[in-house]
């Protein structure tokens, strides 16, 4: 799947719920705006996540009752209809992408297709770096594990039981060391970090915004995606997400 046909795919997903459940017909607006770090996460342990540096923001859309929400580093407040959506370019246009991706979480959580769409807060992000280590243990007992998208408590927790490496694009965090692991630049460690190395990969879905998405879909070996933003399009193609504290 090329970068242009998922976007493609999650505009076709989005036209068609609009077409089954007659959401073009509904008055309800839909709203996307980006959260402060306190309003997306809370008051947390660690602070160098991110959207606590202003290198992410997350973008939320609200359809009716139902909340979706996207990490961005191209965010764009927005409000209009589902049909503005659909005439939004994300294959061209970094800044429609999340829009479409948290437009999408908040349709599908709508129909009732999809839950976990809400980011966790405060000390859940700890309870869930927890419970990604038991997940691991229980499915493949001590592999090598990749973590695409540095997140610190992730990487603490697992860095304490599992050999780890962590990848991530942004030029903050590439080289520093975090819980004793040297943070890799993304598209360098790629073919080793990711397609040699791990017996299992952990991949954030806020890479759905920026198009390396495509670059974790059938590798040959088990992938995992975490976080909000992912939660339509692992539903859409099938693939495992695990988000155990979100809402």
């Amino acid at each position: 799947m090329t970068t242009q046909e998922l976007y493609r795919n999650l505009k076709q997903e989005l036209e068609r719920l609009v077409r089954l459940h007659h959401l073009n017909e509904s008055p309800i607006m839909l709203k996307s705006r980006g959260l402060s770090p306190e309003e997306a996460i809370g008051n947390t342990v660690r602070r160098d996540y991110p959207i606590l540096a202003g290198k992410e923001v997350m973008l939320q859309a609200r359809f009716g009752n139902s909340l979706g929400q996207a990490f961005t580093d191209a965010p764009s407040d927005f409000c209009g209809t589902l049909d503005d959506v659909l005439a939004l370019d994300p294959e061209n246009d970094a800044h429609s992408r999340g829009l479409l991706v948290a437009t999408l979480n908040a349709v599908m959580r709508h129909t009732g297709d999809i839950d976990h769409t809400v980011h966790c807060r405060n000390d859940d992000l700890e309870r869930c770096a927890e419970a990604y280590a038991a997940r691991i243990r229980e499915l493949c007992g001590s592999p090598r594990v990749t973590l695409i998208g540095y997140q610190p408590a992730l990487t603490a927790r697992l860095s304490q039981e599992f050999p780890l490496r962590v990848l991530d694009m942004n030029p903050q965090f590439v080289g520093s060391v975090k819980s004793g692991i040297t943070i890799e630049n993304g598209n360098e460690s790629y073919g080793n970090a990711v397609l040699d190395w791990p017996d299992l990969v952990l991949c954030t879905g806020s890479t759905l915004c920026n198009g390396s998405f495509v670059n974790f879909i059938d590798i040959g070996k088990p992938v995992i995606f975490f976080g909000i933003s992912g939660a339509a399009a692992a539903r859409l193609f099938s693939l495992p997400r695990f988000c155990p504290c979100s809402y």
